[in-house]
């Protein structure tokens, strides 16, 4: 066999009568680098991911806080920014959330929303009760 194909080189290229020519698309695909770490980039985009320390309170900052807990009355309107932890790493965020109240649920430790949402009262960092004065 010759290196310079000159045995092969004027034959005619080989086509199939039963099927399709592949695509050029499927063709570099064969050719395309593969993830050889299959979940590595989600892992250092975790890694990547901020979060924030939870602030802790001094006394006087609770009790203010208290002060405001025990004013809510169903149907108020409040304004509160809560701790959200995050579920994989230490820390979590701060987040703002808006609604009315349907209940402050002592027993659970709960700040229960007309939609259905609730809040724990100790992730609660600040709360203000809408159409109220600052008394605090």
């Amino acid at each position: 066999m010759s290196k310079d194909y000159s045995d092969i080189i004027d034959h005619p290229n080989y086509k199939s009568a039963k099927r399709q020519p592949m695509t050029m698309l499927n063709r570099a695909a064969q050719f395309s680098p593969f993830a050889a770490l299959v979940g590595f980039d989600l892992a250092v985009e975790e890694t990547a991911r901020l979060t924030e320390e939870r602030i802790t309170l001094d006394e006087a900052e609770i009790q203010i806080l208290n002060g405001k807990i025990a004013e809510i009355k169903p149907g108020d309107e409040v304004h509160i920014t809560y701790f959200q932890p995050d579920p994989l790493k230490s820390g979590g965020m701060y987040l703002p959330l808006t609604g009315n109240v349907k209940k402050v649920d002592h027993y659970e430790g709960m700040l229960v929303f007309t939609d259905g949402s609730s809040i724990p009262l100790s992730d609660i960092f600040d709360l203000e009760i809408a159409g109220k004065n600052e008394m605090f």
